[in-house]
């Protein structure tokens, strides 16, 4: 019993001293100034995928071998390393400043790729703020405008419809906002730009037919002295819909408003006369 215990015990007081023996060799590493020995070391670490290590120590050797030749070396595996580490934000700066800074490598047109890559990475789901992914498409852009005739045109430009859709969601659920809000005129100015900004969107049909709905609920709450001009700007947005969609299922409920507004200006127009007459 006494022997089998020792036996347990004794590989896990090894592994206790190898661990042991790993960070203190680290830490002597970090406190060094052989820096050719932290070089070496910061690319085991990278291949031993210990990149949280590897960064530390070629944040220490860049300073060191800036301007030597084993300067794009280094700020190769420093970008990777944060990319490898999913710190997509920092892994773009360094991506980007790479290619900048060493135009000439073979890696150039990768790290430009990799760093709009980064940025699409880090792009939120529709609902939030959207600042990353406009930055996105730039830089994709800028990409595909560097490299025109690189074999990573193509992704980019599949990257660029993937976030313009995202885009193109986050826009028509603004407007959607707006109307559930009750804040009709902003709804319609979304909805028009909307459509003028994304021609061939899946969701243009439904965007055309609710800026009707927009300027008849608009109309509907405005002071009775508005209301004729305003109703008439729901018989202009439904002859915009009609041509357009003269097919769509939406076409029963916006011709209700159409003649709802016919009868309105109708009435607004019969009433002003009989008040001249007097």
């Amino acid at each position: 019993m006494s022997v089998s215990k020792r036996i347990y015990i004794f590989p896990g007081f090894f592994f206790f001293l190898m661990i042991f023996s790993s960070c203190s060799e680290y830490q002597r590493l970090l406190k060094s100034d052989d820096y050719e020995l932290k070089y070496k070391r910061a690319i085991e670490y990278y291949e031993e995928e210990n990149y949280g290590r590897a960064i530390t120590l070629l944040t220490d050797v860049i300073p060191f071998f800036r301007g030597t030749a084993r300067a794009e070396e280094i700020n190769y595996y420093y970008a990777m390393a944060h990319y490898k580490m999913r710190d997509y934000t920092l892994a773009s700066h360094y991506f980007k400043s790479f290619a900048n800074a060493f135009p000439r490598s073979p890696h150039a047109e990768e790290f430009s790729f990799l760093s709009a890559y980064c940025l699409y990475l880090d792009s939120p789901r529709y609902s939030l703020d959207q600042t990353n992914t406009m930055q996105a498409i730039r830089e994709l852009q800028r990409f595909i405008n560097r490299y025109p005739t690189s074999e990573r045109v193509e992704d980019a430009n599949q990257l660029i419809d993937e976030l313009r859709y995202k885009l193109e969601k986050k826009r028509f659920n603004t407007g959607k906002l707006f109307m559930n809000i009750s804040d009709y005129m902003a709804a319609a100015t979304t909805f028009d730009t909307f459509n003028k900004d994304f021609p061939d969107s899946e969701y243009r049909e439904e965007a055309t037919f609710l800026i009707i709905k927009a300027h008849f609920e608009f109309a509907s709450n405005s002071i009775p002295q508005r209301q004729e001009e305003r109703f008439e700007n729901v018989l202009e947005a439904f002859n915009a819909f009609a041509r357009r969609y003269p097919e769509s299922g939406y076409m029963r409920q916006a011709e209700r408003m159409k003649e709802e507004a016919e009868n309105r200006i109708a009435s607004f127009r019969e009433s002003a006369n009989t008040n001249t007459v007097k």
